[in-house]
């Protein structure tokens, strides 16, 4: 997939639009602290797959 056409997915939780990291190979919601991987070129985006921003202490 190309990631111009990450540019255009929502995240399912926060409804807004995310930030592509190419380095970790996923996709970024800032507003809901998660990350998304993208495996194969495809974006999963299950609130279960998804890996917590937020730190350990909040």
């Amino acid at each position: 997939m190309n990631p111009e056409h990450f540019k255009k997915l929502l995240c399912p939780v926060a409804k807004k639009p995310m930030r592509y990291d190419a380095e970790k190979q996923e996709l970024i919601s800032d507003e809901a602290q998660l990350a998304y991987p993208i495996k194969d070129g495809i974006p999963i985006l299950l609130k279960e797959q998804a890996r917590s921003l937020k730190s350990s202490a909040d």
